[in-house]
């Protein structure tokens, strides 16, 4: 099966590592959720796999071909898109300016089947593509970056935080989107904090606290077991958890939704 691999993929940055020895595995056609709480790492994670941080050591393969140390021009070329956290567009530049930008180092005929296939997934982009993108809602914003991702057609795509700072009947509506493009065989790396909403989609989850995965395994078995979910998020500090982690203390509401607030962080009893 066709796969994107982090192995033993460490990053610095401010002279200390904030992701340690993590390793993860992407399979094409499928959504694999990455949970934790804010500062875990993810982000950084996020940004060495699509070159932006440089991971010392560690390997980034796509079916064998190493990825790691590549410019990030040529990891999204090799098939490797990221949506970094934050909703980064050119606010003064039209939606269809934004999305054209993505498409600069293909052909004509591959930005235009990408610019079709990203349209089909957001059709109500098409009415909006004269609009400065510092116009639209936060939800249609997060609709034009995932196209400037998606127009590349790639192979594997992660995106970072997908619901923050939306309500949620707008994230509601991303979802069929992002359930689409992991049918048609692109493997979606979903990081998030929100766990209902990832593990809602994911086959495989990972959790990562303090820059070390916590837990690995399915998805299915975070959403029927939440404990395991809990326990990986108490364990600050600690060696990673085993699948059979200690229990949340007695009596601590620990559950999804009360970790769960607007702002998208969860709450520690």
């Amino acid at each position: 099966m066709s796969e994107l691999v982090l192995s033993g993929l460490t990053v610095q940055r401010g002279g200390r590592a904030v992701v340690k020895n993590v390793t993860i595995t992407v399979p094409a056609g499928q959504v694999t959720a990455l949970l934790g709480p804010n500062g875990a790492g993810k982000s950084s994670m996020v940004l060495a796999v699509g070159g932006v941080l440089r991971p010392r050591p560690g390997s980034v393969s796509m079916d064998g071909t190493e990825l790691a140390g590549r410019r990030s021009e040529k990891i999204r070329a090799a098939g490797v898109a990221i949506v970094p956290e934050g909703r980064r567009l050119l606010p003064d530049l039209t939606v269809d300016d934004n999305i054209r930008v993505a498409t600069y180092a293909m052909s004509r005929q591959a930005a235009a089947e990408g610019r079709a296939r990203a349209f089909e997934l957001f059709p109500s982009l098409r009415p909006r593509l004269n609009l400065p993108a510092r116009s639209l809602s936060g939800g249609e914003q997060q609709m034009v970056v995932l196209a400037q991702a998606l127009v590349s057609q790639p192979r594997y795509i992660l995106i970072d935080e997908l619901s923050l700072g939306l309500a949620p009947v707008v994230v509601n509506r991303l979802v069929p989107a992002i359930r689409s493009v992991s049918e048609s065989g692109i493997g979606v790396l979903l990081i998030e904090q929100f766990a209902t909403l990832a593990l809602g989609l994911a086959t495989s989850a990972y959790v990562m606290e303090g820059g070390v995965i916590r837990y690995s395994g399915t998805a299915s078995e975070l959403r029927d077991n939440p404990e395991m979910l809990h326990s990986a998020y108490l364990l600050r500090g600690s060696e990673p958890a085993s699948r059979q982690a200690a229990a949340p203390p007695p009596g601590a509401d620990l559950s999804p939704e009360r970790r769960y607030c607007p702002e998208r962080r969860y709450r520690r009893s």
